[in-house]
C-alpha cells in the first residue's frame, strides 16, 4: 500500500465530507432536519450496522486470500529447496539438469513473475521453466531402488509446488467482484448523505465536523485495507515480496558448491533462457 497515496486519499474524503456538511448546515434548522433525531439514529443505525455487517465479511474474503497468497509463495519457495536435494539423488546427468532448471525457475519468480504480479499481468499459463523441468523429467530412467524412491518423491513435490504457485498467483488477481465493489462504495455514499442530513445549526461547527470527519475516515481507511488485500502484490507498505524464493535461490547457491556441482546454468541471472 502506497501510504502517501493513503493518506492523501483519506483526508481529501475526509476534507469533502466536513465541507459539504458545513454548507448544509448553514440552511440546516436548529436541531437537525429530522423532527424525530430518535426514529431517524435508529435507520442510520440499521444503515451503519449492515454496512459494517458487509465490511467484515469482505475482510475476511479479503485476507484469506491474502494469507493464502503468502502462504502459497512460502510454500512454492520451500519445495523448490527440497526438490534440488531429491534432484541430486535422481541419475547424475538428468539429476544435475533439473537441478539448475530449478534454480532457473526460482530466478524466474523472482524476476519475472513477481514484476507482473505487481502490474496485474500475470497470467495463469505455466513458468517456462516449469514446462523444461517436466521435458527434462521425461527423460530420467531411475533404475536403483534409491533413484526410484527419489522419482517417486519428485512428482510428490512437484505437484506440490505447482498447488503453492496457484495460490500465489490467484493472490494476484484479485477475489471481490466489482458488484461487490460497487455495493460498498453505494453504502458508503448514503451514509455519508445520511449524516448531512443530522446538520445542526445550533451545535458548533467543530463538534459537527468531527462527528462525520471520523466516520468517513473509518470507511475511507477500511475500503482502503481491503483494496489492498485483495491485491497484496503491489509496490508499498506490506506488499509481498519474493524473501523466500531469494533466500531459497541463495540456499541453492550454497549447496551447488557443497555438492560440487558445476553444471553450466542453463539461464541468466533473472531467470531468462539463454
Amino acid at each position: 500500500m502506497n501510504v502517501a497515496v493513503a493518506v492523501v486519499v483519506v483526508v481529501a474524503s475526509a476534507s469533502l465530507a466536513i465541507t459539504a456538511l458545513l454548507l448544509v448546515r448553514r440552511n440546516a434548522p436548529d436541531g437537525s432536519y429530522f423532527n424525530d433525531g430518535d426514529r431517524a439514529a435508529g435507520v442510520f443505525g440499521v444503515l451503519a450496522t449492515g454496512f459494517a455487517v458487509l465490511l467484515g465479511l469482505v475482510v475476511v474474503l479479503a485476507f484469506t486470500s491474502y494469507d493464502e497468497a503468502r502462504t502459497g509463495a512460502g510454500t512454492e519457495a520451500l519445495t523448490v529447496a527440497q526438490q534440488y536435494e531429491v534432484a541430486h539423488l535422481l541419475p547424475p546427468v538428468t539429476g544435475r539438469r533439473l537441478a539448475a532448471e530449478l534454480m532457473c525457475y526460482g530466478r524466474s519468480v523472482v524476476h519475472q513473475e513477481w514484476p507482473r504480479m505487481q502490474d496485474g499481468t500475470q497470467t495463469d499459463a505455466m513458468n517456462p521453466w516449469g514446462v523444461a523441468l517436466l521435458r527434462t523429467l521425461r527423460a530420467v530412467d531411475p533404475r536403483t531402488a534409491s533413484e526410484q524412491a527419489a522419482y517417486s518423491k519428485w512428482l510428490d513435490q512437484r505437484l506440490d509446488r505447482e498447488t503453492a504457485r496457484s495460490a500465489r498467483i490467484h493472490g494476484a488477481t484479485g477475489v471481490i467482484p466489482a458488484p461487490l465493489w460497487l455495493v460498498l462504495y453505494i453504502t458508503a455514499a448514503m451514509i455519508v448523505g445520511f449524516m448531512l442530513l443530522f446538520a445542526d445549526s445550533g451545535e458548533r461547527a467543530f463538534v459537527q465536523a468531527v462527528l462525520i470527519g471520523t466516520v468517513v475516515v473509518v470507511m475511507t481507511v477500511t475500503l482502503l485495507l481491503i483494496r489492498f488485500l485483495d491485491n497484496p502484490y503491489r509496490a508499498g507498505l506490506g506488499s509481498l515480496r519474493p524473501t523466500a524464493m531469494e533466500r531459497t535461490l541463495v540456499l541453492l547457491e550454497q549447496e551447488r558448491g557443497v555438492v560440487g556441482d558445476s553444471t553450466p546454468m542453463p539461464c541468466d541471472a533473472r531467470g531468462a533462457e539463454l
